[in-house]
């Protein structure tokens, strides 16, 4: 009983067993407070909200994995209708499945998967286009960029193929942004005056030590972690540079832009991203993450936690009334830590050069398909003609075997009758 328990400990003290053993206890209580204290510290700030998303449209990148899918199930468990971008095909058994399972556990049948690879500026030519191409302009709330991809520490720079020597991480993680806003800025700015469009964007800390994008990244320099933090950063440079330009739209209807920019830092988390980076793409890495597994789980967000920033960002009421390009980390608003993505020349330069890059990059895409289209209709040809010779053959062949047949048949009847008179 409690009450005579307590009682007894006042008058009598701890029994001797406990007093025997009172450091060692002492101490593990003591690192086992230390370690939920950390273990809450990292974890980050929660955003708590109660805010519903019923007909809101949302593009999403990167929403098949890691804080990206956190992010879709919550905004879809929230009545969202969702619009996946997705590296692999829509009929991929793993899109299907996943697609299936996030409506089960959402309960929520409005989200459907699109084929995007951001790898291709081709196949983001594809969707924008026919996305746009539509009276009256699609709805559209919400545009969410996850996306990312990284080579781990150490690796080989690798290009994205057929797109004239573009690096992978520059491609994905910057340049498929820069074109896919670049072609939906008119679905933005034809929405209605009283819809609010935020474009939340994903990026981290890693920008603020990267290479300036005043100077080119040369081969002999390049490393993983500075070509990704040097994407991160030509992102934000893009990110507030768009921001500017749905500024400077003057509506018909004479009203004010309320189109928003919001970056969002969701920090370290334990994603398949970052397996990657930690383990260097290897089965020893791999192996060696498994066995110390402790240290990323106490210091590392999950996925979940990680989403709170974009979920503060994507429907933080209170950002409706400020303007955009603000920078929200921990679920509260930051300032930029570094000078350089403010700078307007740089996002002049790199704007243009984007520009030119892109169009450089797909006018030897479209040549290269034609070339290839070409071909294949030339093989498709040749391969009608041979079908066609065959086909004369094989008639031939048949008409030459009729005629033996009727000659045989022939000799045969007047055989007959020459045996019929000699009788």
């Amino acid at each position: 009983m409690p009450v005579p328990t307590i009682f007894y400990l006042f008058e009598h003290g701890p029994p001797q067993w406990l007093r025997d053993r009172a450091v060692p206890l002492a101490l593990a209580l003591a690192a086992l407070t230390l370690l939920y204290l950390v273990k809450r510290y990292a974890a980050g700030q929660t955003y708590a909200t109660t805010k519903l998303m019923h007909g809101k449209v949302v593009l999403m990148t990167g929403a098949t994995s890691g804080v990206g899918a956190e992010v879709a199930f919550e905004l879809a468990r929230r009545g969202a209708q969702l619009v996946l971008l997705t590296h692999a095909p829509v009929a991929d058994p793993f899109v299907i499945e996943f697609v299936q399972e996030l409506r089960d556990r959402s309960g929520n049948q409005l989200i459907y998967a699109e084929h995007v690879d951001l790898a291709s500026l081709h196949s983001i030519r594809q969707f924008t286009t026919a996305w746009i191409d539509n009276a009256p302009p699609r709805r559209l709330d919400m545009i969410i960029l996850c996306a990312s991809t990284m080579t781990p520490p150490g690796g080989a720079r690798r290009e994205v193929d057929g797109s004239g020597g573009i690096e992978e991480m520059w491609m994905v993680n910057y340049l498929a942004n820069f074109h896919l806003l670049g072609i939906l800025s008119p679905a933005i700015r034809a929405q209605p005056f009283d819809r609010e469009v935020r474009v939340v964007v994903a990026t981290c800390s890693s920008y603020i030590g990267a290479p300036s994008l005043r100077e080119e990244l040369r081969p002999e320099t390049w490393t993983a972690g500075r070509a990704y933090g040097r994407s991160k950063l030509a992102l934000t440079v893009f990110g507030l540079a768009f921001q500017k330009h749905l500024d400077a739209y003057q509506r018909p209807d004479e009203m004010p832009m309320t189109a928003r920019v919001v970056f969002a830092d969701p920090g370290l988390c334990r994603t398949p991203g970052t397996l990657r980076w930690l383990t260097r793409g290897s089965l020893t890495g791999l192996v060696l993450y498994g066995l110390g597994y402790l240290v990323p789980w106490l210091l590392l967000k999950s996925a979940s936690g990680g989403a709170q920033s974009l979920l503060y960002a994507a429907m933080e009421s209170d950002l409706a009334r400020k303007t955009g390009g603000r920078l929200v980390k921990e679920c509260s608003e930051v300032d930029f830590a570094r000078a350089e993505v403010r700078d307007e020349e740089v996002a002049k330069k790199l704007w243009e050069e984007s520009d030119a890059l892109i169009e450089q990059t797909e006018k030897a895409q479209a040549k290269r398909r034609a070339q290839q289209k070409a071909t294949e209709d030339s093989k498709e040809e040749r391969k009608r003609e041979e079908e066609q010779v065959k086909e004369i053959e094989s008639l031939m062949a048949a008409v030459k075997k009729g005629k033996k047949q009727q000659k045989a048949k022939e000799s045969e009847k007047q055989g007959g009758k020459a045996r019929r008179r000699v009788k």
